[in-house]
């Protein structure tokens, strides 16, 4: 398995690029404002019913409607202006929010509304993933694509692990949930603007019409190309059978006897570790042997979720977590690059689509 030559683009390359710059803040943006409401809607939710199931189908309610739509979503992004798509997704998730300051602000006392504006949310983010990642590749010249993917993970990374912190700040700022989701209404109004500011080359992509054979090219080019069908099935066999986030309040009270705060702790160690190495691989990049690497690091995510599970010890399970993280994100990184790159522009979008789902089942 090989990588698009990358030799002399470590380090900040593609942000030398300012169609580049411009996705990456907006991206930030929105996965940060996305992480801030996650927050708020969480602790909302549980301040209206003290059911811990109804949080679970906080994740239920927007996963529905991309197993419902993520074919169609494929064909749109593939059919039409890829900014155009995005940009409508941002202030989507932006309408959204502001939907859910109003609920707040008149005081609904059911959780329905809350699970049908998610609902809502759910179908505009399955547009917004294949959009914006079949977006990424044009942004940059290609000897440049495998730096934008590290700094793509880096930039998605950190915005994961602020994005929750502030909102917990915020809420305790505002006494409740319509502050963190008018920042959310903000913030994505943000990225609106500087997604408008990138300009693109015009597509020379064919608009195909809708039709069963078209909707359905992304599952069948990853059936028919083998190597893209393993490396997302490898991610999601290994994450669907060794993530531990959904079990970490037990491991936390049960186990290693740790309070709220080292829960916190541990929930933040695997972004933490897959932040370091996106830094790393965007200033080391990898040159040779990319796919036993990638195998290698996924032995290894197996085997520090194995420390992590038999670990009595709080430091030996955080530095397992560490390395969970870390060795899911050069994954994450080679996936990332050869999925893109051995997929044609004309069928991005589906590929992406597909790959979403894949993402989306080992993740929920």
């Amino acid at each position: 398995m090989s990588v698009p030559d990358s030799h002399g683009h470590a380090g900040l390359a593609a942000f030398r690029h300012i169609n580049f710059t411009l996705y990456a803040a907006g991206r930030f943006c929105v996965v940060a404002a996305l992480e801030m409401q996650s927050v708020a809607v969480g602790w909302q939710i549980y301040e209206i019913t003290r059911r811990p199931l109804d949080l679970g189908y906080v994740g239920l309610a927007q996963f529905i409607p991309v197993i419902a739509l993520f074919l169609v979503a494929g064909h749109v992004v593939d059919r039409f202006n890829r900014k155009t798509v995005l940009l409508l997704c941002t202030l989507g998730m932006a309408i959204c929010s502001a939907l859910l300051v109003e609920i707040t602000r008149i005081g609904v006392p059911s959780v329905g509304p809350i699970y049908a504006v998610l609902f809502l949310l759910g179908m505009v983010r399955v547009f917004n993933g294949p959009a914006g990642r079949s977006l990424l590749p044009l942004l940059v010249p290609d000897d440049l694509f495998p730096n934008a993917v590290a700094w793509n993970a880096t930039v998605f990374q950190a915005a994961t692990i602020l994005g929750p912190a502030l909102g917990g700040v915020l809420y305790a700022a505002f006494r409740g949930p319509a502050g963190v989701y008018a920042t959310t209404v903000v913030t994505c109004l943000l990225a609106t603007v500087a997604l408008t500011r990138i300009h693109l080359r015009p597509s020379n992509r064919v608009r195909e019409e809708i039709s069963a054979r078209t909707v359905l090219a992304g599952l069948h080019y990853i059936w028919t190309h083998k190597i893209i069908l393993g490396s997302i099935s490898l991610d999601l066999f290994a994450v669907l059978l060794g993530g531990s986030v959904a079990l970490l309040p037990v491991f936390a009270r049960e186990i290693l006897h740790t309070g709220p705060w080292g829960l916190g702790i541990l929930r933040s160690a695997p972004g933490i570790g897959a932040l370091i190495m996106a830094f790393g691989l965007a200033y080391r990049p990898l040159r040779s042997r990319v796919g036993k690497v990638m195998l290698a690091c996924v032995a290894g995510f197996g085997v520090f979720t194995i420390v992590f599970g038999i670990s009595r010890s709080m430091t030996i399970s955080l530095i397992a977590l560490l390395l969970t993280g870390a060795s899911d994100m050069v994954s994450v990184v080679v996936r990332g690059i050869l999925v893109q790159v051995a997929t044609p522009d004309e069928v991005r979008g589906r590929v992406n689509a597909v790959d979403m789902i894949f993402i989306g089942a080992s993740n929920e």
